[in-house]
């Protein structure tokens, strides 16, 4: 039998990791439902991946949003009127921190302490094991329920290729902070995603050689369409219901009008139909690439001494390489086996959010929309917050939910036809996992 006698019993409370902003969201909308939370935040202050000041935090000095103001606040706290349509990341960590001021979340947010270990015990409860992250003793507190906001995009995925031998200096694009470490380089950036993207734009401007390496061809959409955010001329097709092929044909339509055919400039053709990989919105890279500061490369097979061997059989020799190849999730204080975790690293949550075999644990933040993110952080735990309230208080109807919603097809709520790349396990489109957590909810009211 477990001595639980160091073990304090904090009851009914819900146990939150992570204060960036979808563990912020997740604090307010628990304690809205009358939960006491205990958010454990390993860093001093509250933002997570937009405090610069933070270890793990992937932003740059120059990071703006590539989704616009309105498609990125809080439903319940608007940004201001006046900020540009993509706010800077000084901006967004501002943001963050009144609106966890706006709602003391403060008081429920122990910060400099690290979660180490989650474990079940029985009767949907949690064991969570804490420790400062300045070290000292572990401590064990039991919760009613655990809601995990760690974040996924500060575990660098590493380069497939071995770099042992390479004299150069690699980094990954997490490492990128300052335009000075690109000045009087020849650099090569390698990724096609955003974050690639917009680095290569800034080597542009700094370093002396850029190259950029993708591994397949992309659908560059501008940051602006008919005088408007993209992202909002998306919105509004979508709420429209356009089928997915007419919203297809516009999008290449509109892409012809605007960034031309991008092959002119050496860039492969895409490989893949429009809303299959997430978009990459840059105005400026077609810009450089037009005016030679950008050569573009396919994808890298080999690094030797200081030569780089590409998969078209040439070479270059760059003196930095920046791998922007993205993030993998990483849940270390879980066994993989609570978030139905495979031998790639990706969990298999209901709607990306709900562990399957455990009804009181969940994921907040872990999808890759079309949209900001913040807004479906907020109703993801609205809807988690709700369903943690209807088990306690409605037991059989919370079962009658359970039911209906483990039957709910998987189209319904993820993009299934996307390119194969962990880039893509989360992707979602904002408007139809929106109308499925209202579903959620209102099944949880009995409306539906």
């Amino acid at each position: 039998m477990q001595d639980t006698s160091d073990i304090a019993d904090r009851h009914d409370a819900v146990c939150v990791i992570g204060a960036g902003g979808s563990g912020l969201a997740a604090i307010k909308n628990l304690r809205e439902q009358g939960f006491s939370v205990d958010c454990y935040e390993r860093e001093t202050s509250v933002g997570g991946a937009w405090n610069w000041r933070h270890d793990r935090s992937p932003v740059y000095a120059s990071t703006h949003l590539i989704s616009s103001r309105p498609l990125t606040e809080f439903p319940d706290f608007p940004m201001p009127d006046d900020w540009p349509d993509y706010p800077h990341h000084s901006q967004m960590l501002g943001y963050l921190e009144r609106y966890a001021r706006h709602f003391g979340l403060g008081d429920s947010i122990w910060f400099g302490t690290e979660v180490v270990a989650v474990t079940p015990v029985g009767d949907g409860r949690w064991d969570v094991t804490t420790r400062s992250t300045g070290g000292g003793a572990e401590r064990i507190q039991r919760y009613a329920a655990v809601v995990v906001a760690n974040g996924h995009n500060w575990s660098p995925k590493k380069l497939p290729v071995d770099s042992s031998a390479y004299r150069g200096q690699v980094i990954h694009a997490s490492a990128y902070k300052d335009p000075a470490q690109l000045r009087g380089r020849k650099v090569l950036v390698v990724g096609g995603g955003n974050t690639g993207c917009d680095i290569a734009v800034e080597a542009a401007q700094q370093a002396t050689t850029v190259w950029h390496s993708t591994r397949r061809g992309y659908w560059y959409a501008p940051k602006y369409v008919l005088g408007r955010p993209a992202d909002q001329v998306n919105d509004k097709m979508l709420q429209l219901r356009l089928p997915l092929r007419l919203r297809e044909w516009i999008y290449r339509r509109t892409l012809r009008l605007t960034v031309g055919d991008v092959t002119r400039f050496g860039l492969p053709r895409p490989d893949h139909r429009p809303y299959e990989s997430h978009p990459v919105v840059n105005s400026q890279l077609v810009y450089y690439l037009g005016h030679g500061r950008i050569t573009p490369l396919p994808d890298v097979t080999g690094l030797d001494g200081s030569t780089v061997e590409l998969a078209d059989g040439r070479r270059v020799e760059p003196d930095l390489i920046i791998t922007a190849t993205g993030y993998l999730p990483r849940f270390e204080f879980l066994a993989p086996e609570l978030l139905d975790i495979d031998e790639d690293g990706k969990p298999d949550l209901h709607l990306h959010a709900f562990a399957r075999k455990h009804p009181t644990l969940a994921v907040i933040g872990l999808l890759q929309p079309d949209a900001g993110l913040f807004p479906l952080a907020h109703w993801q735990s609205v809807a988690v917050a709700r369903w943690l309230r209807l088990r306690l208080s409605d037991p059989e109807r919370a079962a009658a939910v359970q039911q209906k919603e483990s039957a709910r097809p998987l189209r319904s709520w993820t993009r299934l036809r996307v390119v194969p790349s962990s880039r893509h396990w989360f992707e979602v489109s904002h408007t139809s996992y929106l109308r499925v957590i209202e579903d959620l909810l209102k099944r949880m009211e009995g409306v539906a």
